[in-house]
C-alpha cells in the first residue's frame, strides 16, 4: 500500500502527462483524474475535433495497463462488446462444446468512442459492466478486471446518426465533461506543433495497475464528516424538489458526488473534504443525471441542467 503524498504525486504525474497531449484543458483533465482514481466512468461530451478522442487516449497511454478502443456504430452488436460463447475445437476438430471468446470489454480502460452513434440495444450491452464490474453471457458472469475504466465520447444529441443515451445508462457515468473550443494562445500551440501527432504517441506510463488500485483504496480512505455529507445530501434534495426539474438526482449519483469529492481532496493533498470538494465538482457529477422542464418541454441539455444547479448551489448553505 502506497502512502497518501505518493498517491497524490502520482495523480498529479498523470494529470501533468495527459497535459502533454491536450493544451489549455487543465480543469477537464484534472476532472477526468479524478473519476479514474474514485473508480467511476467519465463521459466526454463535445463536438467532433475538440479532442475528446485525444484526451481519452492520453489517459490511457498514462497507465500500464490493458486497452481497447470500440468504435461505436449503428451496426454495431452487443456481441462485438462483450464476446460470446464460441464452438471449441481440438486438433482441428469440434469437441461438441463451447468456449467463451472474451470481447474488447475485457479491459482496464475502454474507450468506447461515439457511444451514442450505435442503438439502444448495443448501448444497453455496457449496462452491467458499468453497474456490477462483470458481464454476464449464456447465464455464466464473467468478472472484468480490476480497475475497470470506461471513457466513452459522445457527439451532440442533435447531430445526425446519433442515439440518445438512456437515463440509466447516462446515471452510470460519474463525471460527464465537455471540452469546448481551446482558448486562442492553446489553439496556436496546437497548430505550431500537433501534440496529437507529436506527442501521444510518444506518451510513456506514468502509473501501473497496482498503483492506480492503491490510489483507488487511498481515495475510499479519504474522511468526510456528517457536515459534508448533510451538506451534499442537501444538494441532492434540492434536485428532487426544484421547480424546473423533473427528474432529480438518484442514490447513485449522490455516491458519485461522494467519491469525486474524495478524490478531489487528494488532488489537493489533502487526507479530508472540505465542502469546496462537493461544490467544485457537483455540476460535473450531477448535470448530465437530471431532467429539466424548461420551456415547456422535458430536456437534459447540459446548458438547462448547469443554470438550475448553480442557482441550487447558491441557495444551499455552505457549512463553516
Amino acid at each position: 500500500m502506497i502512502q497518501f503524498s505518493e498517491a497524490t504525486a502520482i495523480a498529479l504525474r498523470i494529470c501533468a502527462n495527459v497535459e502533454l497531449a491536450l493544451h489549455g484543458k487543465q480543469d477537464a483533465i484534472r476532472r477526468a483524474v479524478e473519476t479514474l482514481l474514485a473508480g467511476g466512468h467519465l463521459l466526454l461530451e463535445d463536438v467532433p475535433g475538440v479532442g475528446k478522442t485525444t484526451l481519452a487516449n492520453a489517459l490511457s497511454h498514462s497507465v500500464d495497463g490493458a486497452f481497447q478502443r470500440i468504435q461505436f456504430t449503428s451496426d454495431l452488436l452487443p456481441s462485438d462488446i462483450l464476446g460470446a460463447s464460441m464452438p471449441d475445437y481440438k486438433n482441428g476438430l469440434p469437441t461438441g462444446g463451447f468456449r467463451f471468446q472474451p470481447g474488447p470489454i475485457f479491459a482496464s480502460v475502454v474507450l468506447a468512442d461515439e457511444i451514442n452513434r450505435a442503438n439502444p440495444k448495443t448501448q444497453s450491452a455496457l449496462l452491467e459492466a458499468m453497474s456490477e464490474g462483470a458481464v454476464t453471457i449464456d447465464g455464466v458472469t464473467h468478472e472484468l478486471p480490476i480497475p475497470f475504466f470506461v471513457i466513452a465520447t459522445q457527439n451532440p444529441s442533435d447531430q445526425y446518426g446519433t442515439h440518445p443515451l438512456p437515463e440509466s445508462q447516462l446515471d452510470r457515468f460519474m463525471t460527464r465533461i465537455q471540452l469546448g473550443y481551446p482558448d486562442t494562445d492553446s489553439e496556436l500551440a496546437v497548430l505550431r506543433n500537433d501534440p496529437s501527432r507529436t506527442q501521444l504517441p510518444n506518451l510513456e506510463a506514468v502509473a501501473n495497475l497496482d498503483d492506480l488500485r492503491d490510489i483507488q483504496e487511498c481515495v475510499e480512505q479519504i474522511k468526510i464528516n456528517d457536515s459534508i455529507l448533510n451538506y451534499l445530501l442537501t444538494i441532492v434534495e434540492h434536485t428532487r424538489q426544484h421547480e424546473a426539474i423533473s427528474l432529480g438526482v438518484s442514490t447513485r449519483g449522490a455516491l458519485a458526488l461522494r467519491h469525486a469529492a474524495q478524490a478531489h481532496a487528494l488532488l489537493d493533498g489533502r487526507d479530508y473534504c472540505v465542502p469546496d470538494d462537493v461544490r467544485d465538482i457537483a455540476i460535473t457529477v450531477f448535470a448530465h443525471r437530471i431532467i429539466t422542464n424548461q420551456g415547456g418541454g422535458l430536456t437534459q441539455g447540459p446548458e438547462e441542467a448547469t443554470w438550475v444547479l448553480r442557482e441550487i448551489l447558491d441557495q444551499v448553505p455552505i457549512p463553516l
